[in-house]
């Protein structure tokens, strides 16, 4: 058994450092991105609320009453930007979807506004919720909506399945969202919150860890998730994949899956790409009734 000290969470949870070619990966997104929104009919930056980065761009489908996806993007909760995941809204547009790819505030804010994990789960609660209401004005089907996210995305797309939305607004169905994705997610956040070269910007408490942790939850009454991973990942994000499978049961999450050859920023690049297996799963999700 390795000893889980500080050095072996580094090594577990750094996936730059996993992927020699990361920056590789980075790049294609920035092009793939700028030629989405160069080549694509979309309203960008569009406000959900009045805090820091509460910002989404929308990618309207070809036809009215369209399915809606909406995206949520990784960087462990401290980094990156929507305008980096725009390369998702052609294939997403390609499936009949109404694309709508999030931004939230990033850890750990300012000395003046701190930023925790809750506080971006809050965040993305609200930005569905504004979606829910606005959505129709863009050609979207509120009762058809779907939460797609990678790494910490598909953390918080997880913690939107078992969301309680009478609590967000009274205005709200408790089925606001029944469909969502996961592509690298991490579903308890103590081994997070243990590893240092991210705990310096998150600042997790062991309360935090609880209450947004969502293998430590209990069930969700409806609805699912597909949840997968690159099985060329670390042993720790594997294990994170198949736990909210053990935690939630076979019911809520019908697909716990490594898809083989397949790192950490390729698995989500994979999803654009005709004929792979996470394209299709994508399509699949889409197409299922709310």
């Amino acid at each position: 058994m390795p000893i889980k000290d500080a050095a072996w969470h580094d090594r577990m949870y750094n996936n730059r450092a996993l992927v020699p070619d990361f920056a590789d990966h980075f790049a294609h997104w920035t092009q793939a991105s700028a030629q989405a929104r160069d080549t694509l009919k979309a309203q960008l930056d569009v406000r959900y609320g009045d805090g820091p980065n509460e910002t989404l761009d929308i990618f309207p489908a070809a036809q009215a009453h369209a399915p809606v996806v909406i995206f949520i993007h990784g960087g462990y909760w401290r980094s990156l930007d929507k305008s980096d995941h725009s390369f998702v809204a052609p294939a997403l547009h390609a499936m009949g979807a109404c694309g709508v790819v999030v931004n939230y505030a990033l850890c750990p804010g300012t000395e003046s506004l701190p930023v925790t994990i809750p506080d971006i789960a809050l965040q993305m609660a609200q930005a569905t919720a504004w979606v829910w209401r606005h959505i129709g004005e863009h050609g979207g089907d509120r009762s058809n909506i779907t939460v797609i996210g990678h790494s910490a995305g598909g953390h918080l797309a997880a913690m939107m399945l078992g969301c309680h939305w009478k609590q967000v607004g009274r205005d709200l169905p408790t089925g606001l969202v029944r469909k969502t994705m996961s592509i690298s997610g991490l579903f308890d956040l103590e081994p997070v919150r243990k590893t240092p070269f991210v705990q310096a910007d998150l600042k997790l408490t062991p309360a935090q860890v609880r209450i947004a942790s969502p293998a430590k939850w209990q069930r969700p009454a409806k609805g699912v998730l597909y949840s997968v991973a690159g099985g060329d990942e670390s042993a720790e994000f594997l294990r994170q994949n198949r736990l909210i499978h053990q935690a939630w049961g076979p019911k809520t999450v019908p697909v716990c899956e490594a898809l083989p050859g397949l790192n950490h920023f390729s698995v989500v690049t994979d999803l654009t790409r005709t004929g792979t297996r996470l394209h299709a799963l994508t399509q699949e999700l889409i197409q299922l009734a709310p």
